[in-house]
């Protein structure tokens, strides 16, 4: 039995009678940990967490952009220290990110992904490897030292900014303090990884499975 909730079209989860669902729903087939995961909510320590978000999903829908979505919840959750775990490549959004929180009253500690500053040769690494080979050193990035430095100084939360995929569930992983992705990185999509979504049957991704199906058939 597998899920396959992002091809539904009766998205009975979305009525209060939850009628005529798919055989395969999760509603049918895996009650017993959904009705678990609704008690999990209950737990006074997630309980308040949970109903701010909803609050702030009904306040910022179609109104806010994103940023502005964290700071007010962050304030809603009486949250006095933020931690920003932030890719190099986006140091100087980090900066104004950092300056706003600021600004909103908040302590702000932000930590770059190439703190430490360990060589990726050190991980075994080649050159070849590299983002950029011809160079004499390129640092690997650290998330897991992000994450225990911005737990060192306990933060009450933490913004994730533009960390490389698999960085950042290794950041998720290791962080103590809940966390939000701010900023998604993606250089070709200008860091709107939806663009490529958006335009899958057209002109990047149409052109790109066109060239490889001619090289399949070619082949």
């Amino acid at each position: 039995m597998t899920f396959s909730c992002a091809e539904c079209t009766k998205l009975s989860c979305r009525s209060a009678s939850h009628e005529d669902m798919p055989k395969n729903c999760p509603i049918l087939t895996h009650s017993d940990i959904l009705e678990k995961t609704t008690a999990e909510y209950l737990k006074p320590e997630i309980l308040k967490f949970y109903r701010n978000s909803i609050l702030m999903e009904a306040e910022a829908f179609g109104r806010y952009p994103r940023l502005k979505e964290t700071i007010l919840f962050c304030k809603m959750m009486k949250y006095n220290h933020i931690g920003v775990a932030f890719c190099a490549g986006l140091a100087d959004e980090a900066k104004i990110v950092g300056g706003l929180l600021r600004k909103a009253g908040f302590t702000v500690d932000s930590v770059c992904c190439k703190v430490g500053g360990t060589g990726k040769d050190y991980f075994g690494i080649s050159k070849e490897n590299w983002v950029r080979p011809k160079d004499s050193f390129e640092p690997a990035c650290n998330p897991i030292g992000q994450a225990r430095l911005l737990a060192d100084q306990k933060t009450d939360f933490n913004i994730i900014m533009g960390l490389c995929v698999g960085h950042d569930s290794l950041f998720i992983k290791y962080s103590d303090a809940l966390c939000t992705v701010l900023v998604v990185k993606d250089r070709v999509c200008g860091h709107n990884p939806a663009a490529a979504i958006y335009l899958h049957k057209r002109s990047y991704w149409g052109s790109l499975h066109s060239r490889e199906e001619g090289k399949n058939e070619s082949t």
